[in-house]
């Protein structure tokens, strides 16, 4: 204690020193934090969104997750109410999950034959209701408000598409598209010499366009099958190349495309869990099952992140940048430190001199500059955190908003500070240990200094 007060002592004889090296101590607790904290947001942010739309856990046929876009049918699921109604009563599963749910993936061309196009789209059936749910899950208390499906209290031959698909298809006048400028200038193309097959496509173009689209697909035994449906709304994801090819449909509809008067199938069954942190107690759960009371059908397990690998990419990128920042300024703060303690060395030197000959051993001279380099650094890590944290608060409270990658509306901009005990934990620990490897050197020249020599210093 009396070796800490002394230390204490020791920083206020200089205090303008000794508060601009807290300053840059400050500045950087703060810059690592609130990076940490913005980076944490965008990590828990991708994995609500992967979450709310695929779950924590989909069980899929053996392959499918390498092979089935190329050919849905061939890797369904068969049995699959059976299958959904297992994982709700299972014992283990049961108290950890949200909703289990099927889907079912298919491709096939969507034409708007009174305008003549066509394009070939990814479609994906859905029930109405366990989605909306799915879109609930909001573990890390983010504030927003959940969108409910625009399939919700349809018919069964509704249709939800992507804003390219509705371009290409020339239905933005009637579903409302922006930025959707006519393709070919019809007029420039009309005139008395233009080709008749031409005439007749701007004929057609200029067709009015009614809201309803023809979806071929093929089915489970390669003939094609063709199904009428009522577009309700065309809907941007944020991902141009899905935007140009997607298409939602009612569960039931999209099984008719694919299995025609067949045992319907489907290609994936969700799992939501209440928690991120249950995943691999589900996991080991679901292996058990598919050894034993499933295992009559070749089945996988894939996680959010396997399905979605632009999650780890993303995250991964933004924790090379903070490591990077973190170095960057543990660096700073290394010399910084280490300059103001040779500086108290030189000054001190006579005082140095004077505890040596009355009779302070070597390791006392080392212990008293490591306290203060110790000092400034929890000094330094207290005001940081408290910095910190008003500052996420402001900014939290703000109102700010942005638009992350894959997202179509803004959200509020947060910075998540506040809850996250192990990265300020770290962050304060790490200044410290910076504060006193900086001290260390100083400290011990200080130690060695000849006695003699120190006491004729002046």
């Amino acid at each position: 204690m009396n070796m800490l007060t002394l230390a204490l002592r020791n920083l206020l004889r200089n205090y303008r020193r000794s508060l601009a090296t807290l300053l840059a101590m400050l500045v950087g607790v703060v810059s690592v934090l609130l990076f940490g904290g913005y980076s944490q947001n965008i990590h828990l942010g991708l994995q609500t969104g992967f979450v709310q739309s695929s779950g924590h856990l989909q069980i899929q046929h053996k392959d499918y997750f390498l092979y089935g876009n190329g050919n849905p049918a061939a890797y369904g699921i068969a049995d699959y109410p059976a299958l959904v109604l297992a994982l709700k009563n299972d014992p283990v599963l049961a108290p950890m999950l949200t909703m289990v749910t099927p889907t079912l993936s298919l491709g096939g061309i969507a034409g708007n034959f009174s305008a003549g196009v066509s394009r070939t789209v990814f479609g994906r059936g859905v029930v109405v209701e366990d989605q909306n749910v799915l879109r609930r899950w909001n573990d890390y208390e983010f504030p927003v408000k959940p969108k409910i499906s625009s399939l919700t209290g349809t018919s069964a031959d509704s249709t939800v598409i992507g804003t390219g698909v509705a371009r290409v298809l020339a239905l933005c006048g009637v579903l409302k598209v922006k930025n959707c400028p006519q393709a070919t200038p019809v007029e420039a193309l009309s005139g008395p010499d233009a080709p008749a097959d031409v005439l007749a496509l701007s004929s057609a173009a200029s067709a009015p366009a009614t809201g309803r689209i023809e979806m071929l697909a093929a089915n489970s035994h390669g003939a094609p099958n063709v199904a009428a449906l009522n577009v309700v709304k065309a809907e941007s994801t944020g991902v141009k190349e899905l935007d140009d090819m997607f298409v939602a449909l009612h569960l039931p509809q999209a099984q008719r495309l694919v299995y025609g008067a067949a045992a319907p199938q489907v290609t994936a069954i969700v799992l939501q869990l209440k928690h991120t942190s249950q995943m691999p107690a589900a996991k080991a759960r679901l292996a058990e099952l598919m050894a034993g009371s499933l295992k009559n059908q070749p089945l996988e397990v894939h996680d959010f992140a396997t399905l979605n690998p632009q999650y780890e990419q993303i995250t991964g990128m933004f924790s090379v940048i903070f490591g990077f920042i973190s170095l960057l300024i543990s660096s700073i703060v290394l010399f910084t430190v280490g300059n103001t303690m040779s500086m108290a060395v030189v000054e001190r030197t006579l005082e140095i001199g004077t505890l040596r000959a009355i009779g302070l051993r070597q390791s006392g001279i080392r212990r008293l500059f490591v306290c203060e380099g110790a000092l400034l650094g929890a000094i330094g890590a207290v005001m940081g955190l408290i910095s910190a944290l008003s500052i996420a608060w402001v900014v939290n409270h703000s109102g700010l908003t942005w638009t992350p990658p894959g997202n179509v509306d803004p959200i509020p901009l947060t910075v998540r500070v506040w809850g996250e005990g192990k990265m300020m934990l770290s962050t304060g620990l790490g200044l410290m240990g910076v504060a006193l490897l900086s001290s260390w050197w100083p400290a011990r020249r200080a130690a060695k200094l000849n006695i003699v020599e120190a006491l004729r210093h002046a």
